[in-house]
């Protein structure tokens, strides 16, 4: 049960990928991205998970070290819990990244490759695409923020 909640995480959370990689235009697309309800399907296989080891996670979190978290990750639940957590929060990380592209016209060609990027190594993606947003920020043309005269 717990290698097919492994596999299932994933699998929960690509549609939303594909959705930004390879139909960044399309309504629902942004529709889909601009919710935060995307990872409730994966918080749920997370308590799943979670569960059976609850007293080791939160000793793991409660007083972290590094042999308390190997030990909770040397658990099969402890590791899946841990995966279900670290992919939802690509997700997010990666709707954020795709609204931002959008709200700056970064171009899909190069906001699909930095999606691609964060889902393996979100740690090399995020900045890769701070770069990116900081270079489209000074670009993109400045908002009036006073009201226009009649």
């Amino acid at each position: 049960m717990t290698g097919f909640l492994f596999e299932l995480t994933f699998l929960l959370a690509a549609p939303v990928w594909l959705l930004m990689i390879f139909a960044p235009a399309w309504r629902i697309t942004e529709r889909v991205a601009a919710s935060p309800l995307t990872v409730l399907p994966l918080l749920v296989v997370w308590a799943v998970l979670a569960a059976p080891v609850a007293p080791e996670l939160w000793t793991a979190v409660s007083s972290p070290d590094i042999d308390t978290f190997r030990d909770l990750t040397a658990l099969a639940n402890g590791a899946g819990a841990v995966w279900a957590q670290v992919i939802a929060w690509d997700l997010l990380l990666g709707q954020w990244m795709y609204r931002e592209a959008r709200r700056l016209a970064v171009p899909p060609l190069l906001t699909g490759p930095l999606l691609i990027l964060t889902i393996l190594l979100s740690p090399l993606g995020l900045p890769l695409f701070l770069v990116v947003r900081a270079v489209w920020s000074t670009r993109a043309p400045r908002r009036r923020t006073e009201p226009a005269l009649p």
